[in-house]
């Protein structure tokens, strides 16, 4: 079984269309939804009244805004400041000490993209790693850039709860060889989609766009599949749902007015 969503421009469209489709989903909830994203970096900030207002909703009600939850997956703010691959170590040194919840966990799907642990040898930076193979003149494969997030030896346990929910994602180069694109399909075991879905995209997208730019390559479309997905009403009730959905759709009207 699959949910196909539409195909859309940005991610606050994508966002939206997705809640819609799945909410329309006995139960409020679907497995394998498929959701696409042409431009991952559109309408991708706090500047978006219609991304404001979702931020918002998520304050109000005790949870992470937009921009945290982006920023597990990509610190923006770092790689402005600092650029790569210094901002690496400024994440290290800097973030992962404040934040760090247990040696297996820290919250960031960042840790484990840019320092996976071998049995023995140094951490693996993956993300640097498949720069430097995009840079590689000699790196001929389209489809030999993978991420990995899940590790088996951290997240096998008894837990009912909690951990990763992006579980790996997966980078193709295509198009002409005088205009390569660099796209990610990335997959999540559980999707909480009012809670975690928008900033996930927009983090996501950020990381693509750095990937591709650090790479020398054009930014080409995300695709994200939510192997299970849920409106998570529950922890709000069905009234601050359709209050939230009032609102973005006023939002989005706006937008569409001063665009």
């Amino acid at each position: 079984m699959y949910l196909p969503v539409p195909s859309q421009p940005d991610c606050f469209s994508a966002w939206l269309e997705a809640v819609r489709l799945v909410d329309a989903e006995p139960g409020h909830h679907a497995h394998n939804v498929i959701i696409d994203v042409q431009d991952p970096t559109a309408r991708a900030s706090m500047s978006d009244p219609a991304v404001a207002a979702v931020s918002q909703f998520l304050a109000d009600h005790d949870k992470k805004p937009v921009e945290t939850v982006a920023n597990t997956i990509f610190p923006a703010g770092l790689y402005t400041r600092y650029g790569a691959p210094a901002f690496f170590d400024r994440f290290r040194d800097d973030v992962l000490p404040k934040v760090r919840r247990s040696e297996d966990w820290s919250g960031y799907y960042f840790e484990r993209m840019m320092h996976l642990p071998q049995v023995e040898g140094d951490p693996i930076n993956q993300l640097w790693e498949i720069v430097g193979r995009l840079r590689n003149p000699n790196v001929r494969a389209l489809n030999k850039f993978e991420l990995s997030i899940f590790d088996a030896a951290r997240d096998l346990n008894d837990s009912p709860y909690g951990g990763q929910c992006l579980s790996f994602a997966s980078l193709k180069l295509v198009g002409k060889p005088d205009a390569r694109r660099l796209t990610m399909t990335a997959f999540y075991r559980n999707h909480f989609y009012i809670e975690k879905l928008l900033g996930n995209l927009i983090g996501l997208g950020r990381l693509l766009k750095f990937l591709a730019v650090e790479g020398g390559v054009e930014m080409g479309s995300l695709t994200i599949v939510s192997t299970h997905a849920e409106i998570d009403m529950a922890k709000w009730g069905r009234h601050d749902f359709l209050e939230l959905v009032q609102i973005c759709d006023q939002a989005n009207a706006e937008h569409a007015v001063a665009v």
